[in-house]
This record gives C-alpha cells, sequence and structure tokens, in this order.
C-alpha cells in the first residue's frame, strides 16, 4: 500500500485509542508539533477520562480512528499515548475502513496490535514512533532526523548514535516488524496473532526484568515465532534490569533465549518506550541490519511514494 508524503503544513489527526492522557502533556504535544509546521487536531474523543483508566468506551475509540483515517483535511494520524485498551478495538476493527483511506499511523506500546493488524490485513506500513503526550511533549523526546525521513518517504539508517549495541554478528535483510514485547506476546493464541516468518524482527519493551524478558522470548520461541526470522533488533529495553543485578544480565539472558538460533542481534535503538530522542521505524517496509565491529539498521523501501 503506498502512502503520499507528508510534510510542513500538513493536518494531522490526534487520538486517543488506549489510555487518556495528562492534559498539560497533550498541550505541550501539540504544541511542539506546530512548532514544527504540522497543524494538529484532536479527535472528538481524545481528551476523554474513563470509564476506568480508558480514554472513552470501545465505541468511542474506535469511531475516533475510523473518523481521523477519513478526515481529508489531515495527512497522518497520531496517537496522544499508550497506556492500555487497545485491545478492546481489536475484535470488530473493520480494517476494510482505513484501507479506504490509508495514512501514516503513528504509534507504539499497547497500540502495537493495531498497528500490526492494519499491517497484516492491509499492508497500511506501520510508523512505530513518537506520540504526542508521551514524547513530543519533552524538549529530547522526538529523534526529528528519522520522523521527518519517514514522513517524506526518503530511506535513512540508525547506528550507534540511536543506541545500536552489538549482541551477535551477522547481517540480515528482510521486512521490518514487531513493536512491543509483552503486547506480541498477548496475542498468541488469538485471532490477532503476530505474523513474523520471514521478518526483520524489533521488539522492545520497559521496565521488564530480564526473567520477565526471558520468559517472553521463551513462549514466542516455543509459539514459532522466531521460525524463519531473519534478525532480531531489541529496543533500549529502559528499566529492564533487576535490583542489584550484573548490568549485563539482560543482555546475557536474551542470547541465552536465543541460544541456537541463527541470526545477527543487536540492541538499544531507541524506539518506543525510550529515555530520549524516539526514533521513527517503519515496519512493513525492507531494512537490513549490520551486526559487527559496527552495527546498523538501513530503512530502504520508501514507505511514502507519491
Amino acid at each position: 500500500m503506498k502512502l503520499k508524503p507528508v510534510g510542513k503544513g500538513a493536518g494531522i489527526s490526534v487520538i486517543a485509542p488506549a489510555s487518556f492522557a495528562q492534559p498539560e502533556r497533550v498541550d505541550r504535544g501539540l504544541a511542539a508539533l506546530r512548532a514544527l509546521g504540522f497543524e494538529p487536531k484532536l479527535g472528538t474523543h481524545a481528551m476523554k477520562r474513563g470509564p476506568l483508566y480508558f480514554a472513552g468506551t470501545p465505541g468511542q475509540r474506535l469511531a475516533d480512528l475510523y473518523a481521523a483515517f477519513a478526515n481529508e483535511s489531515t495527512k497522518a494520524v497520531m496517537c496522544l499515548r499508550g497506556g492500555y485498551g487497545s485491545n478492546y478495538l481489536l475484535d470488530g476493527f473493520d480494517t476494510a475502513k482505513i484501507a479506504h483511506h490509508p495514512k501514516p499511523f503513528f504509534a507504539y506500546s499497547d497500540l502495537t496490535g493495531l498497528q500490526l493488524q492494519l499491517l497484516d490485513k492491509i499492508g497500511l506500513i506501520a510508523f512505530h514512533g513518537p506520540m504526542v503526550a508521551a514524547d513530543f511533549y519533552l524538549e529530547d523526546g522526538v529523534h526529528l532526523e528519522s520522523f521527518q525521513a519517514a514522513l517524506k518517504g526518503d530511506s535513512y539508517s540508525v547506528s550507534a548514535e540511536e543506541g545500536l549495541r552489538p549482541l551477535k554478528d551477522g547481517s540480515a535483510r528482510g521486512i521490518l516488524y514487531g513493536g512491543c514485547l509483552s503486547i506480541l506476546v498477548s496475542l498468541l493464541g488469538t485471532p490477532w496473532e503476530p505474523q513474523t516468518e520471514g521478518k526483520l524482527l524489533f521488539l522492545e519493551d520497559v521496565g521488564a526484568k530480564p526473567y520477565q524478558v526471558d520468559r517472553m522470548l521463551w513462549q514466542l520461541r516455543h509459539a514459532g515465532k522466531f521460525d524463519g526470522v531473519h534478525g532480531i533488533v531489541f529496543g533500549e529495553m529502559l528499566n529492564c534490569t533487576s535490583p542489584g543485578a550484573a548490568p549485563e544480565l539482560l543482555e546475557e539472558t536474551i542470547l541465552n533465549a536465543l541460544d541456537g538460533w541463527k541470526g545477527p542481534v543487536a540492541i538499544g535503538l531507541r524506539s518506543g518506550h525510550v529515555s530520549r530522542q524516539n526514533v521513527t521505524l517503519r515496519f512493513g517496509a525492507e531494512a537490513e541490519l549490520t551486526v559487527g565491529a559496527a552495527v546498523r539498521l538501513d530503512l530502504f523501501e520508501p514507505a511514502a511514494t507519491a
């Protein structure tokens, strides 16, 4: 599915398909988008608080999602934040409504399921990148180079400057795919199970202890989700530590969980839950991972073409 380039002056529909956001963060995030030359507009229910921790009922959130893509005055769709709750939108999610109005869809975290459904069902490139009240509200929350390149449809590369470190040498090329590790695991055994075979896999999470990461990788492996995967890139894995444990425990855990699996492995890429400068990735686009003395991820296939 081809997308048109998005440049300055473009309208952006901003929605909250999961949890509600803090109003002051929303205001600062919208102001940052305006400063970059965009024209963001909140969805009808984007500022709803409740029921519970949700930003409105599933029906209200789904209505905002459909309306955001159908809005002819906007060229991209962006979420306020993740949190929890977008899984309730999967049951009855009519991806065909989105297929009629394809646009870049920026999200990560809890919204991984929605993004991968759109990619798997209708081929809509998933923009795993910054959200308004999670990243744009921060002074140093967005990696602007990758954000702008992804919107324009340009090829670009990320490397050590974006946090990448080598874990297992090699090179691999394939379609980049993935998202939040715990969300991918939660979708196993459901009608929305991730389709990882033949992919270059990106996995990231936040606040998971090494043994919990081990357990999730074990489950993915025994569910066959590493079969045919060409290479694996892990995110920054922010706060994925155990009190008093050696700092290298997480990396050792990952290598142990992947023992015998063939393919290059890297870690540290700041995309998703990150400490600063959230890097935009394009799931569904071709990429190449090179791991050796240096490590880099090249994103080749434009996600946006005229």
